[in-house]
């Protein structure tokens, strides 16, 4: 343990004094990790406090021609490596992706796509990468989850952000010779909740090395990595009130440091060719220039990182979906029942187009916020986590809704439809590897989660003096005016505003799109606040409520994304008015499902369904479980 005098120690604006002590504390580790509220724009942010910013999204940001022409030579070449090299049906048969092929991707650079030039890498742009990711997860969600685990969340992205430069100059080179990174935090007993981190950092004796010991669970790319990003606790830091706080730093590890030992690959229902495993750790010796960023700030890191490392996921949707609507297409046209392609069918017709809607408003959100990423003055924390969020979800239902058209050709794996003498389309393969989109980089609800602690985050900083418990009636006066004054500016703009005479005729028919969310984005803000009122600090405990509310957000997040991809399509090609009918469609069906969420927040038996959870955990309910086989192994 160690006290730290020069470090600020920054209060939350939550109130710990009503958790239990292991809440507390990891509520603590995790508010500590957060970054400090930036002064860039963040457009989906601010919807959530009724504030509608469309110069953030207004023009639509373009690649310049230079990055799109390095773009361009890359997507092409790595489609034409791999449909040449690689058989995707053969890697999910044998749970592996050829030596040669990895060889091949390194040679072509894939390794050090988002390493800077300066370090021998090809130094791309987010968008670039996310092109390139585009493409091989539409072929091979194995190879694209290889090189998004090595460097959206390994090695290259934390030292890209927060290394030295000697951590730089020593590691990132290796990259472009194809050297691999994995990123080891989960644990066993740990998912979400940091404060349960066992695998420890000992200071050695000598005070020049750490020894690491432990075990990670879920370690994409661990068995076959050269270089990790490993998570373990070191010293408790004693704040100024003497309370121990739990430390999380992150080290450099590299394969040969003896101590590591692989005790287990884990097979999974998709993504088969993964090399994901069970990772042990004894008494590894790691010298202290190997930390990043800092002693204490590993799960600072890891959230930063993360950030922009999600962003891989929307570019895996799309390409998996992207192939979706080609499938659909063709699909639609060749197979004819009852004297008409299955296509040109009204249900078929319904699902052509909620494919390619729903692709398009994920190209939109995907490009924008690989944009944004590779803008310094802005901050994507949000839009990253809605992102994700959004493009996981649809594209499921994207592949569901292709594999229902397909029919029993979309539960066929493609060795056997092409072995029977029919086209491989797999479905089949594509569907089992889209379904961890859902939980990886942060599940679904793990992501509803984040973006509500972010949506409150300026409500919290103004009452949480007021909300606090152990707070003196002095301080909780001046809170009080504070308050009111906030509030009693900020109430009545969200009822009176700009949206009710704001009319974006510059987007033609699909203005109408842009002025919803304009005006839906004051009522989701006042309703936060009602919630807010309603519950204060036991709102946190009802996550089907905030979960609602932030899907609210982030429906009007890609509504007003996609009008704007469209415009954008538009005016590049003004002969062309497709991008107009798939934003309309799109938008119109996420109006409706905006509206049935509203009706969700009261409109549910939310007390009923959390009161059978009870019955069935404690075992009332195990006579229903009667009459099936069952094992415990």
């Amino acid at each position: 343990m160690h006290k730290v005098n020069n470090e600020p120690e920054e209060e939350s604006v939550i109130d710990t004094s009503k958790m239990n002590a292991e809440k507390a504390s990891t509520m603590r580790i995790t508010e500590a990790a957060r970054e400090a509220a930036a002064d860039q724009k963040s457009f989906a942010g601010q919807l959530f406090m009724g504030s509608f910013q469309p110069d953030l999204l207004f023009p639509f940001p373009v690649q310049s021609l230079e990055d799109k022409i390095i773009g361009d030579h890359l997507v092409e070449k790595v489609c034409h490596f791999l449909k040449q090299n690689l058989d995707p049906e053969k890697v999910d048969a044998t749970q592996t992706i050829p030596t040669d092929v990895i060889e091949g991707m390194a040679e072509l650079g894939l390794f050090a796509m988002k390493v800077p030039k300066e370090y021998n890498g090809l130094g791309l742009s987010q968008v670039n990468y996310n092109r390139v990711m585009i493409a091989i997860s539409s072929y091979c969600g194995s190879t694209a989850v290889l090189l998004s685990a090595h460097q959206s969340i390994g090695v290259p992205q934390p030292l890209k952000m927060f290394g030295t430069k000697a951590q730089k100059e020593k590691y990132l080179p290796l990259f472009r010779e194809g050297k691999i990174s994995a990123f080891a935090l989960t644990e066993p007993e740990v998912g979400s909740d940091p404060g349960k981190m066992e695998t420890t950092a000992t200071l050695s004796d000598d005070g020049e090395h750490y020894l690491i010991n432990g075990v990670k669970l879920w370690c994409t790319n661990g068995l076959i990595a050269d270089v990790l990003v490993v998570m373990a606790r070191t010293e408790d830091k004693i704040a100024n009130n003497g309370e121990q706080i739990k430390q999380i730093t992150a080290f450099i590890v590299e394969k040969e440091m003896p101590g590591i030992e692989i005790k287990h690959r884990c097979d999974f229902m998709g993504i088969r060719g993964i090399q994901n495993g069970v990772i042990k750790f004894t008494n590894v010796k790691v010298p202290l220039e190997n930390i990043i960023l800092g002693k204490g700030k590993g799960l600072k890191l890891a959230l930063a990182t993360l950030n922009t490392g999600r962003l891989t996921l929307p570019a895996a949707a799309t390409g998996m979906s992207k192939y979706c609507l080609a499938v659909a297409r063709e699909w639609g046209n060749e197979r004819v029942q009852w004297g008409l392609p299955i296509g040109k069918h009204e249900a078929g017709s319904k699902k052509i187009a909620f494919i390619a809607a729903s692709t398009f408003a994920m190209e939109a959100v995907t490009y924008l916020t690989s944009h944004m990423a590779d803008d310094p003055k802005l901050d994507i924390r949000i839009e990253a986590a809605m992102a994700k969020l959004f493009c996981s979800e649809l594209s499921w239902k994207v592949i569901d809704e292709t594999m229902q058209f397909r029919g029993g050709r979309g539960y066929e794996k493609a060795s056997s439809l092409k072995a029977r003498g029919e086209k491989g389309y797999p479905i089949e393969r594509m569907m089992r590897d889209t379904r961890i989109n859902r939980i990886i980089e942060g599940t679904t609800d793990i992501m509803k989660l984040f973006l509500a602690r972010e949506a409150m985050d300026p409500h919290l900083k103004v009452a949480a003096e007021i909300l606090k418990k152990n707070v003196s009636m002095e301080n909780k006066l001046h809170a009080g005016v504070k308050l009111a004054a906030f509030y009693g500016k900020w109430y009545p703009t969200q009822w009176l505003n700009s949206s009710l005479w704001a009319s974006h005729t510059d987007l033609g028919e699909l203005s109408k799109h842009f002025s919803y969310v304009e005006t839906t984005s004051h009522k989701l803000a006042r309703t936060i606040f009602h919630y807010m009122g309603l519950y204060q600090d036991r709102l946190e405990r009802k996550q089907n409520i905030l979960g609602i509310l932030m899907e609210i957000g982030t429906e009007l997040f890609a509504m007003a994304t996609t009008c704007s991809y469209a415009k954008f399509k538009m005016d590049d090609d003004p002969s062309d008015t497709t991008p107009k009918y798939l934003a309309d469609v799109f938008c119109l069906n996420a109006k409706r499902k905006i509206s049935r969420l509203f009706d969700d927040l009261t409109d549910n038996d939310d007390e009923k369904e959390n009161k059978l959870a009870k019955s069935v955990l404690k075992g009332d309910l195990k006579w229903l479980e009667k009459g099936i086989i069952w094992s415990e192994d």
